[in-house]
């Protein structure tokens, strides 16, 4: 139930890191039993604000309250104890231990005559929280061999264990599919009826709206207003959070697609997909979607030379490539970004040019040397051309926003000669202003006559952005749709039909 009493309070917060302040002068409120959806750009400041309330960081000035009672949190343990949890996209977890062990990490139930691990009362409460939140598999299971959803379903069991009566949920929804992410939802309301205060972090409307009492917009590290969810529309929202009007959330293309200069043909892998077709001209985008599970990022990572497959041609510019390799495809002008940026696209540990001149570097060797002046040249130029939000390219990758990594992933294949660009789900996961500023990449590459896969499950921006579109289901292309032909009720026909 809702009630009208704050649990948490954020007055006048402000959080200074060299050269950048991350938050200034930022107030919020949460109470009891309400789902408070926070939103804003990728560098808003909402990942400073989550390490705030958990301990990570402590607040340069400003007050935070718990029951109206000013508090200093002094570390996660501190925060954890106070019955404050966070549940993040990319779970954190011990994949080698038992859903049980994850649970009650940092606070096991122990035998004090023996001080030994009480393994009968943990398994045994961890089974009864898996029930109450419907899970489908045994508390005894290992933590690695479950989904991602599934394994978000442990944190919120791993929080309740703690007494939580706070929650933060930041991007949950960004790895799950709609199913799953329906489950996320019943669950998310599910806590909300028992007292506990939800912060709710998205990018996504549908999530806000389905689930939201009210919503918090931050932008440059500032707030900006509260709204209650019945008062504010999505036009209103996305100016709060970039500050200007978005005239046209998908820009115009004035481009004229050219010869075909890619197919494949009957391209398969024995339980991954099987007999897949399609082209790519110069100069046009082609949309590969269709249901989680599909076999979209497979057919992709069979072309890149990532994993084999069985049987089928890729051709290039009228030349078969044979026993590709990720090398040799860079190398023959196709480029890759992946879906998991952060597994595959970047080394987190490496600075922003270094990242971004990864893919190219034969560019910048010298005499056997690299010559790092031109290195960091190139990648200030492409950084400042793509709008990456970054006090310099020597800053480490790690330190960026989501939208902002996905930008130098973007600038990483820039840098070598690219033919053909694979961007599978370009924006998942980034806020609506860095969401149009990647359409606006893809319209300049496609300008310059690259021909663009985009992987997406996204039905308004595979019908805003592409020029053709290829249905896949269970690992086959079961449709294929010209712009003028495609309608959403065509393509989840063709995308769920048997």
């Amino acid at each position: 139930m809702l009630d009208t009493q704050s649990i948490l309070e954020l007055h006048h917060i402000s959080k200074v890191f060299p050269g950048v302040k991350a938050l200034d002068d930022v107030r919020f409120d949460l109470r009891s039993g309400e789902i408070h959806a926070l939103m804003g750009e990728n560098g808003a400041g909402k990942s400073t604000f989550i390490k705030i309330i958990t301990g990570v960081h402590r607040p340069d000035s400003g007050d935070l309250l718990l029951d109206g009672k000013p508090v200093d949190i002094n570390g996660p343990l501190d925060a954890q104890s106070r019955g404050i949890a966070a549940i993040y996209q990319h779970v954190t977890c011990f994949p080698d231990l038992s859903v049980a062990e994850n649970i009650f990490m940092g606070h096991e139930k122990v035998v004090s005559a023996v001080n030994r691990i009480d393994w009968r009362t943990m398994n045994q409460r961890a089974a009864e929280l898996l029930e109450q939140l419907d899970a489908n598999f045994d508390c005894h299971a290992v933590m690695g061999t479950l989904s991602v959803a599934q394994q978000q379903i442990v944190e919120i069991a791993k929080a309740l264990s703690a007494n939580a009566r706070i929650i933060i949920m930041d991007e949950p929804t960004a790895p799950l599919s709609n199913r799953e992410s329906e489950d996320l939802y019943r669950i998310t309301e599910g806590l909300k009826q028992k007292g506990v205060g939800v912060i709710f972090i998205s990018h996504r409307f549908e999530d806000m709206y389905r689930l939201a009492d009210r919503v918090t917009v931050l932008r440059d590290g500032r707030y900006i207003k509260t709204w209650d969810i019945k008062d504010v529309d999505e036009h209103a929202l996305v100016l709060a959070m970039v500050g200007r009007e978005i005239v046209q959330f998908f820009p115009k293309r004035d481009t004229v697609p050219a010869e075909e200069i890619f197919r494949v043909d009957g391209l398969s892998r024995t339980g991954f997909f099987k007999d897949v077709s399609f082209s790519v001209r110069k100069g046009e985008i082609l949309a590969l979607t269709g249901l989680v599970g599909a076999g979209r990022t497979e057919v992709c990572e069979a072309i890149y030379g990532i994993t084999p497959y069985d049987s089928g041609t890729i051709t290039l510019g009228g030349k078969e490539l044979q026993h590709l390799s990720v090398s040799k495809s860079i190398a023959e002008g196709i480029g890759y970004l992946p879906e998991d940026r952060l597994k595959q696209g970047l080394v987190l540990r490496w600075e922003i040019a270094k990242n971004i001149t990864l893919s190219a570097l034969k560019k910048f060797i010298h005499n056997g040397w690299l010559d790092q002046n031109k290195e960091n040249s190139i990648a200030r130029d492409l950084a400042e051309k793509l709008e990456v939000k970054a006090v310099s390219v020597l800053d480490k990758v790690s330190t960026l926003s989501g939208g902002n990594q996905q930008k130098v992933i973007v600038a990483k294949l820039l840098t070598a000669d690219m033919k053909v660009i694979i961007l599978d789900e370009p924006t998942k996961g980034v806020d609506v202003g860095a969401k149009t500023a990647i359409y606006t990449i893809m319209n300049d590459l496609v300008a310059m006559g690259y021909g663009i896969i985009m992987v997406s499950s996204e039905m308004p921006e595979v019908l805003g952005m592409s020029n053709r579109i290829v249905v896949m289901r269970d690992g086959r292309v079961t449709a294929a749709f010209d712009m003028k032909d495609a309608t959403q009720e065509k393509i989840l026909h063709a995308a769920m039909r048997e």
